[in-house]
């Protein structure tokens, strides 16, 4: 056991299983991922499990989109729309909860957060026509939101030179949940429930099940997780440890910084492209190559699995390049990760053949989620007290390009035009990573790490503005 001795302020515990600094907070600095203990690692885990079952709610219905479409003879464009809305909504949410993770922490907006998208999913049965799909899909898409508290969390538990692995790895066997759910859903519990239903009637009453698992999950991380190295919030606070935090004076600070932007942009075309293709693989399989609604739902599955090591490799790379280069080698890698991802988009338009196309389709999802993973390494240091807002800030990017990218799909005639223009937008992209300047920190091109630069502790917040305190 690694003993911190006793610390004048309140802490939840004294000793901890993990190495910590006490200079950032007592955060960790390292990983063990056997270990379940709290609160480090407890966290760890609560997280990515969390949002793996936000995810897998997320997109449970798309490998039923075609069944839905047979049922209530929907076309093309609205079977998009409601993809659509159900990345559009997210962004809103993921706006809203960076600052709010600030003020309340991860372990209460995750609980919320489940047990509320819980409820659509449940009533996925219910829809009736187009507008009601919509409409559902908007709504269930509150789920979404949950990557904010995923990455916060992580980035409040661990240090500066471990985060990038960590964010990277909660985030990617979270987004693991949007693999798996084209796996469960549309090739096992939709089979089984056909068996004694008709495919309508099994549609219509399957979402049942993820809806429960998530709204016990929600329930559960919220009594055995910790917010924070040092306790809950809400005793921080109560001893006096942590001021109260301005959500608005968070979000401004994160919103006022180009950083942030840059991050948005290129987290767009990095899990926008998932989000997009956890909508489209199974429909592009079962259209494209005349497979069957099983048959498009594993192979569409394949793309989500990578999520089991390619993010985190890309949070790894990022954390290895930085302890050699500073932020140039976080930015080396990004910009890397990107350019090979928008060339594998573009080779993927041109693969007329299944065999090569699930090949190319690995490849591809490989440098999505890398690159997803090392945008998560660059983000803990853009504003460390605004972290939770500039995590939902880019977050939101990764929504906004999904709706981007889904309407090229929606309104494109040809499946290869979509993916062309999606492919030049991540090639230019990745030139964005040359405008990245953070504070203290070397650019790609120029400048240098300033040594005395030392990670903020997470409650070092943003002040609340002179109004509110009178208020």
């Amino acid at each position: 056991m690694a003993d911190t001795g006793s610390a004048p302020e309140y802490k939840k515990y004294q000793t901890y299983a993990l190495n910590v600094d006490p200079d950032q907070d007592d955060k960790a600095t390292e990983i063990k991922l056997c270990n379940f203990s709290r609160p480090h690692m407890r966290a760890f885990h609560c997280s990515w499990w969390c949002f793996f079952i936000a995810f897998f709610i997320w997109f449970s219905i798309t490998p039923l989109l075609s069944e839905i479409a047979i049922t209530l003879d929907l076309d093309k464009q609205q079977i998009w729309t409601s993809s659509i809305t159900g990345v559009a909504g997210t962004i809103f949410m993921r706006f809203l909860l960076g600052p709010q993770c600030d003020k309340y922490g991860a372990r209460v907006l995750f609980t919320i957060v489940l047990c509320v998208a819980s409820i659509p999913t449940a009533c996925t049965g219910l829809i009736q026509n187009a507008a009601g799909l919509a409409v559902l899909r908007l709504f269930i898409g509150i789920a979404g939101g949950s990557f904010v508290m995923c990455q916060y969390w992580s980035s409040r538990m661990f240090t500066k030179e471990v985060v990038g692995t960590a964010n990277a790895l909660v985030g990617g066997w979270g987004n693991l949940g949007g693999g798996v759910t084209q796996l469960v859903m549309g090739s096992l519990l939709f089979p089984l429930f056909k068996t004694g239903m008709s495919a309508e009637m099994a549609w219509r009453t399957v979402s049942i099940v993820p809806a429960i698992v998530a709204f016990t999950t929600g329930i559960t991380v919220y009594f055995i997780s910790d917010d924070s190295p040092k306790g809950n919030y809400s005793d921080l606070k109560k001893h006096g440890n942590m001021p109260e935090v301005s959500a608005a004076a968070s979000f401004r600070s994160g919103a006022m910084n180009f950083n942030t932007w840059i991050l948005f942009m290129q987290y767009a075309c990095s899990f926008g492209v998932e989000l997009t293709m956890n909508n489209a693989a199974a429909l592009y399989f079962r259209e494209e190559f005349n497979q069957s609604t099983e048959a498009a739902a594993a192979i569409a599955s394949i793309f989500g699995w990578m999520n089991l090591f390619a993010r985190g490799v890309g949070g790894f790379a990022s954390d290895k390049m930085s302890a050699r280069m500073g932020m140039r080698g976080r930015l080396i890698v990004q910009t890397i990760l990107l350019a090979c991802e928008g060339a594998m988009v573009l080779i993927f338009a041109n693969t007329n053949n299944l065999a090569g196309a699930i090949v190319v389709m690995i490849v591809f999802s490989i440098f999505v989620q890398a690159a997803e993973g090392s945008t998560y390494g660059i983000v803990p240091y853009v504003n460390p007290p605004c972290t939770g807002s500039i995590a939902g800030i880019v977050g939101a990017g990764g929504n906004s390009g999904a709706v981007g990218f889904g309407l090229a799909f929606r309104q494109l005639a040809r499946y290869k035009d979509a993916f062309i223009v999606m492919g030049c937008v991540i090639l230019a992209s990745a030139g964005l990573s040359a405008f990245i300047f953070i504070k203290g920190h070397a650019s790609l091109l120029c400048g240098s790490d300033d040594p005395n630069i030392i990670g903020k502790g997470a409650l070092s917040v943003p002040e609340p503005d002179a109004e509110e305190e009178e208020a």
